[in-house]
């Protein structure tokens, strides 16, 4: 339903008000957003790992709360 209402507001964001592109932020906010992404993503994606790595095989299927 969410993508039925997207999809027959397109490109009005606020109906009747403002538009996709009157709504986004400026060219130079959208490329410091895309390097800050560019930097931190690959760091929490190795965080991630890293910590699947340390707890692996700590956790058996047959133990658990109940």
């Amino acid at each position: 339903s969410y993508v039925g209402i997207a999809i027959s507001l397109f490109p009005m964001i606020v109906p009747y008000h403002f538009t996709l592109w009157e709504s986004a932020s400026s060219e130079r906010t959208q490329a410091f957003l895309l390097v800050g992404t560019l930097v931190l993503l690959p760091v929490i994606l190795m965080y991630t790992g890293w910590s699947y790595w340390v707890f692996r095989g700590k956790v058996r299927a047959d133990i658990g709360y109940h």
